[in-house]
């Protein structure tokens, strides 16, 4: 009885020296689910939302008036009426230059006598022929002579037509280099001639875009001196590409109402390729490469999982996903190296799709 007593107290005893050492073992237990807790990998990511998305390229061009010309005079001669004015605004038609053709006139009033006589001749001529007064040769001869001169009067016309230059087209004279009075020949140049309303674009892209560019392609495009940016269309494209820079030249239209786009001025373009309506962007960050293809680590219902996507257009930080993702999809953009299939993480920042600006 008093050995079982013994051995009671003994156990009774380590029992109360084993309490303490559980409590500690409780205790640690708890702090390292709470650190494990505290410690959660922190990453950010990027909501898909769906976008309107243009595929664009840059380069750059140069501005072209549509029509210019610089203006010469065919014959030589003294301006005798100069009626264009430097920065001046003319329409299609209007006379800009008159050169002296007082001998000009002499010489046609001259063949129009010359001309006269011969047709009273001729048909004195046909009446004779007629009735067997003359040979058909005869009569040949003096029809001849009627058209030789009716030739030489519409020489006379026709040089009299060159000494007035008219404006070819609608569009604003340039600097000129002569005066009233002035001795021209037909290598004076008088002044330039412009139409720049609208504008042409002319710019060159590289061969491998050749076959996505079309007529009607929207192009975006800024000017030194100017805030604004203008817009054009693509009208023309060169069929054939420059085997020096492996480039295809093309060229676009733009409004210039005001003016305000001179020629030969340079400009940054932006071309639109092509325009994506709900476009689904993610960071090019976020696309991991595997040997089936490529995938990303999203996150659902706050735990890591991976999905295989399909990409399509790609720029510099954005690629579009064409499979694998839909709308409202979180996708990790940091601590890709980190995580793993179920692994719980916290989210830092959320980001989305900022298009890039020229």
């Amino acid at each position: 009885m008093k050995r079982t007593l013994t051995v009671v107290g003994i156990l009774v005893v380590i029992g109360l020296l084993t309490i303490p050492k559980w409590q500690s073992l409780s205790e640690n237990s708890s702090q390292n689910n709470t650190n494990s807790s505290q410690s959660a990998l922190s990453v950010d990511v990027h909501l898909v939302e769906p976008q309107v998305f243009e595929n664009k390229i840059f380069s750059t061009g140069t501005l072209l008036a549509n029509e210019g010309i610089e203006i010469r005079s065919e014959i030589s001669g003294k301006i005798v009426e100069l009626r264009l004015r430097e920065g001046q605004q003319v329409q299609k038609g209007d006379l800009l230059i008159k050169i002296n053709d007082s001998e000009l006139q002499a010489q046609l009033k001259q063949a129009e006598y010359r001309m006269s006589l011969a047709e009273v001749r001729e048909k004195r001529q046909k009446q004779l022929l007629e009735r067997g007064g003359i040979s058909q040769e005869q009569y040949d001869a003096t029809l001849n002579e009627l058209n030789v001169l009716k030739a030489e009067t519409d020489l006379i016309k026709a040089q009299i037509d060159k000494t007035e230059i008219y404006a070819p087209f609608d569009g604003v004279v340039g600097l000129r280099n002569v005066s009233n009075g002035s001795y021209i020949t037909p290598n004076t140049q008088i002044a330039t001639f412009q139409s720049i309303n609208p504008i042409k674009v002319e710019f060159s892209i590289p061969e491998r875009y050749a076959g996505v560019v079309q007529q009607g392609n929207r192009v975006f495009f800024n000017v030194q001196g100017q805030e604004e940016g203008f817009e054009a269309r693509i009208y023309a494209v060169e069929p054939r590409i420059n085997t020096q820079t492996r480039t295809l030249t093309m060229r676009a239209l733009a409004d210039n109402p005001e003016g305000n786009l001179l020629p030969g001025a340079f400009a940054n373009i932006e071309l639109v390729l092509e325009e994506i309506e709900d476009a689904l962007m993610i960071p090019t960050i976020s696309v991991i490469p595997e040997l089936q293809g490529q995938k990303v680590f999203m996150l659902k219902n706050g735990v890591v999982q991976d999905q295989s996507i399909s990409t399509g257009i790609r720029t510099e930080r954005y690629v579009q996903v064409t499979e694998g993702i839909a709308p409202g999809d979180t996708v990790l953009t940091t601590g890709l190296l980190q995580v793993r299939n179920g692994m719980d993480i916290k989210v830092g920042e959320i980001n989305k799709y900022e298009e890039i600006e020229l």
